[in-house]
Formats: structure tokens, C-alpha cells, sequence
């Protein structure tokens, strides 16, 4: 499996909502709202990175209120 955090910039008062609209697309392990220069951050995982790619380009950005991600994968040195 592969891992990643994907951390969100939201439309200001979006917040709750992403997260909670996010932690119920299937791969998403947690979804909580933080401060500082994100206000989301998402932890995820897929069998590959190319699903893992499809999950945040197909589901994830389509969540009304995102204004923008980045995805952090996760790596085991």
C-alpha cells in the first residue's frame, strides 16, 4: 500500500466542511482540520501511486471548497 497526506487550502469557513465531506471517500484513513498555511490535512492510501493519483485528481479535488492540495507521499527510508 502505498501512503500519502494530502494537505488542503480551503475557501475561508470551508474547513469542517472538506473534512468531513473527504473522510468519506473510500481510501482516506483520517481527515482533520488544522491551523497554519493548511486547513486540512488528509491522511490516504492506495495499492499503487497511480491510484493513489486517480483518488486525489478525480475525487478529492472535486470537493467544493478546495482551493488547493499537495500530496505527500509517504516513504520508508
Amino acid at each position: 500500500m502505498v501512503q500519502a497526506y494530502i494537505l488542503i487550502q480551503t475557501d475561508v469557513g470551508k474547513a469542517t466542511a472538506v473534512a468531513r465531506t473527504i473522510s468519506e471517500i473510500p481510501g482516506v484513513l483520517t481527515a482533520e482540520d488544522v491551523t497554519g498555511p493548511y486547513d486540512v490535512i488528509v491522511k490516504a492510501e492506495a495499492a499503487t501511486v497511480d491510484e493513489l493519483g486517480r483518488m486525489v485528481v478525480a475525487k478529492v479535488q472535486k470537493v467544493d471548497g478546495i482551493t488547493r492540495t499537495l500530496t505527500c507521499p509517504v516513504v520508508h527510508l
